[in-house]
């Protein structure tokens, strides 16, 4: 079901709070997730500014230790895009889940919406590991009832044609692809905002 945009007379302010795939790493700032979002959203009648709080090498300790400076007051909501560092690092997915609920619930108090932006285990760190990574983002959404994008890179990974020569951060086209793909839970976040 498409929204049309709400008839909100003011800006809509989303925080785009993240990691290097939300910072755009290695991309010219106007090709980076928030401002694609942002301009894909205007496109659609949004009256919308996303800011872009994405710090590469982030963890979702890092996220929760700047929180406060990078999700300033007057924010509508966030789209929350941590914990792939965590998971390269091999850190403890019970960690990174706390640490995301800790996140969740400061965003909650401050009346800040929230769409969960999931990330998915390397196949390489184990069954097991992969098993807790990847249940930690829809357990985080269906404890607080939030909308979850359950992989932020869906359509992109593995695909070397997408991704830059690391193989694990998005070109240009693949930005495109991740924001065609989360649009239609961007524009459920925004019609949620009460006006």
């Amino acid at each position: 079901m498409a929204f049309a945009p709400s008839a909100s007379a003011r800006t809509l302010h989303v925080v785009a709070l993240g990691d290097s795939l939300t910072a755009g790493l290695g991309l010219p700032q106007d090709q980076s997730f928030p401002s694609v979002l942002q301009k894909a959203l205007r496109a659609k009648g949004w009256d919308v500014e996303i800011a872009n709080a994405g710090v590469s090498g982030d963890t979702a300790a890092d996220g929760l230790a700047r929180l406060d400076w990078s999700v300033p007051d007057g924010t509508d909501a966030v789209i929350l895009e941590l914990g792939a560092n965590d998971m390269l690092r091999g850190q403890d997915p019970a960690g990174t889940r706390k640490t995301l609920d800790r996140i969740v619930t400061k965003l909650s108090d401050r009346h800040i919406k929230v769409l969960i932006a999931g990330m998915r285990a390397n196949p390489t760190l184990g069954a097991d590991y992969g098993r807790a990574f990847d249940g930690l983002y829809p357990d985080l959404a269906m404890t607080y009832k939030l909308p979850l994008y359950p992989f932020f890179l869906d359509g992109v990974a593995g695909d070397p044609k997408l991704n830059q020569p690391d193989g694990m951060h998005p070109t240009g086209k693949g930005v495109e692809i991740i924001v065609a793909r989360i649009l239609p839970s961007v524009e459920t976040l925004l019609q949620s905002i009460s006006p």
